[in-house]
């Protein structure tokens, strides 16, 4: 067991610390990747020999000085590779550290009955395709003949799938530093079925991000989506923008495109979160003129509304939706 997968249970008020609890994973070990927007990688092969301590034993260090110096949670998911990893801290609850069964079997065992949409790298068409031929579990697809599995994912794919279903992971933890980002989250006092209110939290939220960089004159280049259900579990989609932007409208349209896509069906929402990426000086990024008049009127209003809420407070001005 030499890999962790490590997610921080991060709050907007707690998002400012990334870059030290990531410093702080580092005093354990180099090999430490960011996974944007709330967690890492880390290669402990060598920290368990240093600290004479196993991977789950590190682990529960890592949250105890996570909490006391941060305050910040963690759930941990510990395996032999990346893939494992990530899969074990799907089932990972807060405070608690869940573990890969050590050797071939345990490995077989814990991947069996998994469906084969919960394999890193397989999206939703590939995950349909195979369970309309009956292939809805890893086990299932571990066992079929790989001429089978060509067939309907081809060559390339076929062989990565069944090697991972296998629990072959080929995937190493590169090293890297997390991008400067800003997030914003709003949980509702109780788990929330309506789409209505979660468009409404998603439209504050961008408008958040937007006042916020746009007060800091920085752009971004990326819009990040986190659904955190009544379960636990979370969905997190990504978008690149078409241009690097801090307008509102840009924002909230790609969120919405974002939650769209999900295609939630009477899901229990108990929170929404939507990170910028990949933040750069305002004066430095690039915008596509356009000769429609109600995009040019929307930024004239934008700043408007930017200088009253300056001067009067962050709800003088709110789109109507979230004033009532």
């Amino acid at each position: 067991m030499n890999i962790l997968c490590v997610r921080f249970l991060l709050t907007p008020m707690y998002e400012a610390v990334l870059p030290q609890l990531l410093a702080l994973l580092g005093e354990f070990t180099p090999q430490v990747e960011a996974l944007l927007p709330d967690g890492a990688l880390m290669d402990v092969s060598g920290a368990r020999r240093y600290f004479g301590r196993s991977a789950v034993e590190l682990a529960a260090l890592i949250r105890v000085r996570t909490l006391a110096l941060y305050g910040v949670e963690c759930a941990i998911g510990a395996g032999p590779g990346p893939m494992l990893a990530r899969m074990a801290l799907r089932g990972a609850a807060p405070g608690v550290t869940r573990a890969v069964p050590e050797g071939p079997d345990g490995v077989r065992e814990f991947l069996a009955d998994r469906p084969v949409g919960e394999l890193p790298g397989i999206g939703r068409a590939t995950a349909r395709t195979l369970c309309e031929y009956g292939l809805d579990s890893l086990g299932k697809v571990a066992a079929a003949p790989l001429s089978t599995l060509q067939r309907l994912v081809g060559a390339r794919a076929g062989r990565e799938l069944r090697e991972k279903a296998r629990g072959i992971d080929r995937t190493r933890v590169v090293p890297n530093s997390a991008a400067r980002s800003l997030a914003v989250e709003r949980p509702f006092p109780r788990d929330e079925l309506d789409p209505f209110r979660h468009r409404r939290a998603l439209l504050s939220g961008a408008e958040e991000l937007g006042v916020r960089m746009r007060g800091e004159e920085q752009v971004c280049r990326a819009l990040t989506l986190t659904v955190r259900y009544a379960d636990r579990s979370t969905t997190v989609r990504t978008r690149t923008l078409p241009e690097p932007t801090a307008h509102s409208t840009a924002l909230t349209t790609a969120a919405y495109r974002m939650y769209e896509a999900l295609g939630l069906q009477r899901a229990r929402v108990r929170a929404v979160a939507l990170r910028a990426e990949g933040l750069g000086p305002a004066e430095h990024a690039s915008h596509q003129l356009t000769f429609d008049p109600a995009d040019e009127k929307a930024r004239r209003i934008e700043e408007v509304a930017d200088r009253a809420r300056e001067k009067f407070g962050p709800g003088a001005i709110v789109p109507g939706t979230l004033a009532a």
